[in-house]
């Protein structure tokens, strides 16, 4: 019995249809689990039988049956259930009376009466009550005309797509128009209402069915900041097809004028990419007119090869600072990236040809010196593991270098260019040696680089006094990296615990060249850390310097971790170079270190208990006993939705090594405090605040309240203040109405929230997703 049970099962699921199945090997065979509920595939609905059910079942006639009691008609995918069923099985017409209730894909109808054609799927209902599929969304209508599984109408509709069983909000209609293919509803003469308030009327309202996207207005945004004034946009979505869409959104800057924007996506098997563009004609502040665009595209070619594209470009300095809008703080924003880049990879190898430049964005009170171009950069990389044992790697470049710079004479700004190429090539091979407990890593590799430079007057023809100078460079980089692991069984905060013993001891040895006469592109003095402790240079970027080195680093970490979970409880790390030999390379204005010994680099992280965790990164100048960079911080989130961070920073010299005379040398300390706290079982404040002790003023603010009406809707308000140059600030006000299942009336301060707030939670979770099997009987 149980064999042929099992069997049966088989057969009806049809889930082993790859192996040939008999009643004597049914038990042996194990059944595939379905991830859920899923309709039957490939299956012709006209061709299904109908199922009918009732306390009663009688016959009037060949071709019509009725049902009374609890009666029942089923098909593929459609359930129609009454207290009275009248159903014609000629003409498939159904008319049915009490409690009636049709089930297609999901969505329920139900009313006092029905007539419905089973195999035409039309029909009509009075006063009907309905349940739009998995969305959540109801209503209910004076009548509704069913005209085919995809298209329904109604009219003296109330409809709202709030799971609610109480909305908060709702559309009225004279007429609703529902086509599910489409994922459109049509709302003629709709208004919205907010807790019986009308807030929004159109002639023509469109929404969403299903939790899928829909052309169609997206809901206005509205606030006003100090640099622009009133702001409202009325965006338009296009939804074009499945891998493509693009949205309009017209923008009304009361003190600025009119600007258009757009965006466009899209996405295919081989490629992805996105543009974004605004233009305001003749800004009324500004007396020009202002714009912007960026796109960004990456294809694969095939055969290893790929492309793309990284291309951002404004109309003027200030643009950021003036249209900055909230959740998008860019006024800080100096260089704009304009990359071009093709490349082919294989197993082993990888290259690539980049041009790469910038617009650098400047400030009238703090001028910044443009980064150099690349015009172009050709890059090949080869790497192979475990090759014998030996790990080998080549990195070989050659770049073109442009920059512009500009001196100030009087009154006369006076430019000129430089201009330069770099051909450099690191190579490396090393044997490490690993073991359970330890591990020995020795590294030889060779950098060989040539430099050959130009320099150009402002009318474009090369400076007598600065020919063309080319230079060349070999510098062999020796390494032996260790480290061991040891374990004990400890107890932290009363709790069993593993502890960890971890030294580690790093030996580099650089040998001196003299570099002072290479010129300087893209390199800089690399922040002395953990990471940085145990690198093969103190200088960061393209290599243009290579320090000399006779060092040695030494490093220890000591981790607790949960005897049980194995969650790091506690980490204690502590690392300091000691050096054979004093600093001979350096860059234009760094002083060199000739001390034996560096800073000590200290850290501590712990999570003191399951909702209280804080860290702590410290740098000691053993020689000035004073500390040179510390950071601290402290995060507590006891439950959901609620977070309190604060964090210390402070940096002893702007650029370390580095003296600029005209500079102030007054440490650079910031203090920021993120927090997101319940006033009540509905009230939330939250905010962020950054503060400057060198500038003694605050760099950002962010404060505002949160009200959790229901699971329908949740009301914003928020203020933000930050710093858009060294002495100018821009505010800005904005509040917003969120519409669970229809969508946010204001500007969405989400992507700033959950950007600059630690742990920032949405009060009002969005609602999970339902199946179509919801309310299957």
């Amino acid at each position: 019995m149980v064999k042929r049970f099992a069997f049966l099962a088989m057969l009806a699921t049809g889930v082993s249809q790859a192996q040939s199945v008999t009643p004597e090997s049914a038990d042996t065979v194990q059944l595939l689990i379905s991830p859920g509920l899923r309709l039957p595939a490939g299956i012709i609905e006209d061709d299904q039988p109908v199922f009918l059910d009732g306390d009663q079942v009688d016959g009037t006639g060949q071709d019509t049956v009725t049902l009374t009691g609890n009666g029942s008609i089923r098909r593929t995918g459609t359930s129609l259930k009454g207290d009275r069923i009248d159903y014609d099985q000629r003409s498939g017409w159904v008319d049915a009376a009490g409690n009636v209730r049709l089930m297609r894909d999901g969505g329920l109808i139900s009313g006092p009466g029905l007539r419905y054609n089973v195999n035409t799927e039309q029909g009509e209902v009075d006063q009907p009550r309905f349940h739009i599929g998995a969305s959540g969304a109801a209503g209910h209508a004076a009548t509704a005309t069913i005209h085919d599984r995809q298209r329904m109408s109604m009219t003296d509709v109330v409809y709202s797509g709030c799971p609610c069983p109480d909305p908060a909000w709702e559309i009225r209609a004279s007429d609703v128009d529902l086509d599910f293919e489409e994922n459109e509803g049509v709302a003629h003469w709709g208004v919205l209402y907010f807790k019986d308030v009308p807030i929004l009327a159109s002639p023509y309202l469109t929404f969403p069915i299903k939790k899928e996207r829909k052309s169609g207005l997206l809901m206005p945004t509205y606030g006003t900041t100090s640099k622009g004034g009133f702001d409202f946009s009325l965006p338009y979505y296009f939804n074009l097809a499945p891998n493509y869409d693009m949205t309009l959104t017209p923008r009304l800057l009361s003190k600025r004028g009119v600007q258009l924007g757009g965006e466009f996506r899209y996405m295919g098997s081989t490629y992805e990419g996105q543009m974004h563009g605004t233009w305001l004609d003749h800004d009324r502040e500004a007396k020009r007119d202002r714009w912007m665009y960026s796109t960004q595209h990456a294809q694969r070619l095939g055969g290893g090869f790929s492309m793309g594209w990284d291309i951002n470009a404004v109309s003027d300095d200030d643009y950021f600072r003036d249209f900055s809008t909230f959740g998008l703080n860019e006024a800080s924003t100096t260089n704009l990236n304009q990359r071009g880049q093709v490349g082919w990879g294989s197993k082993y190898w990888r290259s690539y040809v980049l041009v790469q430049k910038y617009q650098t964005l400047q400030d009238e009170d703090s001028r910044v010196t443009p980064p150099f171009e690349k015009l172009p950069e050709i890059g090949l990389t080869g790497t192979r593991f475990d090759w014998n044992g030996f790990d080998l790697d080549t990195n070989l470049t050659a770049t073109q270098f442009r920059k512009s710079w500009y001196d100030y004479n009087g009154q006369r700004l006076q430019s000129a260019r430089f201009e330069g190429r770099r051909l450099s090539s690191y190579s490396t091979i090393s044997y490490p040696v690993v073991s359970a407990g330890w591990y020995v890593k020795p590294k030889l590799g060779l950098h060989l680089s040539q430099y050959q430079t130009d320099y150009f007057d402002a009318q474009g023809g090369r400076r007598a006094e600065d020919p063309r100078v080319t230079r060349s460079r070999s510098v062999p980089i020796f390494s032996l990296d260790s480290g061991m692991t040891f374990e004990r069984q400890a107890s932290l905060f009363g709790k069993a615990a593993t502890q960890t013993l971890e030294p580690r001891i790093y030996y580099l040895w650089v040998p001196y060249r003299n570099q002072s006469d290479l010129p300087l592109y893209d390199t800089s003095v690399a922040t002395f850390s953990f990471a940085q402790a145990f690198s093969e240079n103190i200088y960061s970027g393209g290599w243009d310097r290579i320090a000399n080195a006779n060092q040695v680093t030494l490093g220890l970490t000591s981790r607790w971790l949960d005897e049980d979970t194995g969650f790091e409880r506690l980490k204690l790390e502590g690392a300091q170079r000691i050096y054979f030999e004093d600093q001979r390379v350096t860059l234009p204005g760094e002083t060199p270190r000739t001390g034996a010994r560096s800073d000590y680099l200290i850290g501590a992280s712990a999570a003191l208990t399951n909702t209280l965790t804080t860290q702590m990164s410290l740098q000691y100048n053993p020689y000035e006993s004073q500390w040179e960079r510390a950071t601290a911080g402290v995060k507590w989130l006891p439950q959901r939705a609620t977070s309190i961070t604060t964090a210390y920073r402070y940096q002893r010299e702007p650029t370390p090594g580095i003296v600029d005379l005209s500079r102030s040398r007054t440490p650079q300390e910031q203090v920021s405090t993120t927090f997101q706290w319940p006033l009540s079982n509905r009230w939330y404040t939250l905010g962020r605040m950054d503060y400057s002790l060198r500038e003694n003023r605050f760099t950002q603010a962010i404060g505002g309240v949160e009200y959790k009406g229901d699971c329908c809707w949740v009301g914003r308000f928020v203020v933000q203040r930050y710093a858009v140059s060294a002495n100018d600030a821009n505010t800005a006000f904005f509040f917003q109405l969120e519409l669970s299942g229809l969508g946010s009336l204001g500007t969405d301060p989400m992507s700033l929230l959950s950007k600059s707030i630690t742990g920032y939670q949405v009060i009002n979770p969005p609602a999970p997703d339902r199946s179509i099997f919801e309310r299957y009987e």
